[in-house]
């Protein structure tokens, strides 16, 4: 991967602390569900003992629920194994400041056990070990990631306390590019954009979207692993200043009947000897390479069996129905978004998108399967299937999975996530999505109220 001018150097983050501007440092690591956990440190301190040290965490972190409640199942961490600490290794390459949170600078960091060996079931380390696959083929992925969210005039607290029910969202109707719709939540839209601008992100746009109260932020394009940090960094943050600001927001893949939150995932493939050299660009009648045809057919042969890392959730999967703008055939066709995978650009913007992940998405796992799916393409030279150029909703093609269990029950059988991943990752990411369906199977939802308490 290509060095890179980190957002704040250490020699400033030291004068900052020195004059008075910075008091806190947050050291932090993406958990399997994409949430920033760590420390905050007083900066002195930091720069004194942590900077070069590092420090430890308790390891339960990646072995427990949404909720923060340890789980059974887990072998690298638990109550036998006396739920010891892993270390947090800063990423000077990640440092930034904070603008939403005053005096504050940030890094994320990289997770190894005492011994210096990764956690290799870290989100970050399983990104890493994909893009160091794809770096010993020549090339190094550039990522987009399309978040959407929905915004409610109702504060977390509020929401928390309704149940999450009667929220009020902050547009009343479909706003889809509607620059009026926007202005009317512009102060916080520009807040988030300014704010993460100064954190050292680069914003590309902000648009409405068709749910009521939901927008889009849309940042750089750029390579895989700064991507997905500041994609965590961004979704952290977001809340954060609407938390301040009054408001609140939500990124879950379908709040309610109508859109979902996507998060489109775009990906291309760049020479690791000539940087800027898009090698998924060819000849073709697409205009696509064979490198890209080859990387797009394993796309297509892994989705079904890497769903679980682009739909981690129960509520990922009722994103999923026909005419929705979310796919249900796996498929591919050029600038067809009624299809899974959609070829997009020429030359050096070609690329293709994912359409699969939703706003609850963690993106360290998403691009790693994407890279991982794209190299058995290319390792195996897989043969990519002609284009859907029609409506896939209502073609004849393999099917997306439709719920959690099918999708951990494909990636529990999967050969080709047991190569890539390995039989750890394979494991302690299966039982993430068996704790989940055990506790929605043991929870009496709304639904069953409604429809049970007066009339069965």
């Amino acid at each position: 991967m290509a060095d890179r001018t980190p957002p704040l150097s250490v020699d400033e983050l030291r004068a900052l602390v020195a004059n008075g501007e910075i008091d806190t440092v947050v050291l932090a690591f993406p958990d399997m569900q994409g949430r920033l956990q760590g420390k905050r440190f007083a900066a002195g301190f930091f720069l004194e003992d942590v900077l070069d040290h590092g420090t430890e965490g308790c390891n339960y972190l990646l072995a427990v629920d949404v909720e923060l409640n340890t789980v059974d199942g887990y072998a690298m961490a638990s109550w036998d194994r006396g739920y010891g600490d892993f270390a947090m290794h800063p990423d000077l390459a990640t440092l930034r400041r904070v603008p939403w949170n005053e005096g504050t600078a940030m890094l994320i960091a990289d997770l190894a056990w005492n011994d210096g060996s990764p956690v290799v079931a870290a989100p970050r380390q399983i990104l890493r070990r994909q893009l160091e696959r794809l770096a010993e083929h020549g090339y190094t992925a550039h990522v987009g990631t399309e978040l959407e969210f929905i915004v409610f005039k109702d504060t977390f607290e509020q929401a928390w306390d309704s149940g999450y029910r009667g929220l009020t969202p902050a547009n009343q109707y479909n706003i889809d590019y509607s620059i009026l719709g926007t202005g009317r939540i512009e102060p916080l839209l520009r807040r988030i954009r300014n704010d993460m601008t100064a954190a050292g992100l680069t914003v590309e746009s902000a648009k409405g979207e068709c749910n009521p109260g939901q927008h889009e932020i849309v940042f750089r394009y750029d390579e895989a692993l700064l991507t997905c940090d500041q994609h965590a960094i961004y979704k952290t943050g977001a809340k954060e200043i609407a938390s301040q600001e009054g408001v609140s927001l939500t990124f879950m893949a379908k709040y309610n009947e109508r859109e979902g939150n996507s998060c489109h995932i775009h990906l291309s493939l760049q020479s690791a000897d000539a940087p800027g050299t898009n090698v998924m660009a060819g000849d073709d009648d697409h205009g696509m390479s064979p490198v890209m045809r080859h990387f797009l057919a394993g796309q297509l042969a892994a989705l079904r069996e890497f769903s679980l890392l682009y739909a981690p959730n129960i509520n990922s999967y009722k994103r999923f129905a026909p005419g929705s703008f979310a796919p249900t055939a796996v498929a591919w066709g050029n600038d067809n978004r009624t299809c899974a995978l959609r070829v997009v650009g020429h030359g050096r913007s070609m690329r293709f998108e994912n359409r699969l992940p939703g706003g609850d998405v963690n993106p360290h796992l998403a691009v790693a399967g994407l890279v991982a799916a794209g190299l058995y393409g290319i390792e195996h030279a897989l043969e990519l299937p002609d284009a859907c150029t029609g409506n896939a909703y209502t073609s004849a093609y393999e099917q997306v999975p439709t719920t959690l269990r099918e999708a951990a029950d494909l990636w529990e059988h999967s050969p080709i996530a047991k190569a890539a991943f390995g039989d750890e990752v394979v494991a302690h990411y299966l039982n993430l999505a068996r704790v989940e369906l055990a506790a929605f199977d043991a929870a009496v939802t709304d639904w069953e109220l409604r429809r049970s308490f007066e009339r069965m």
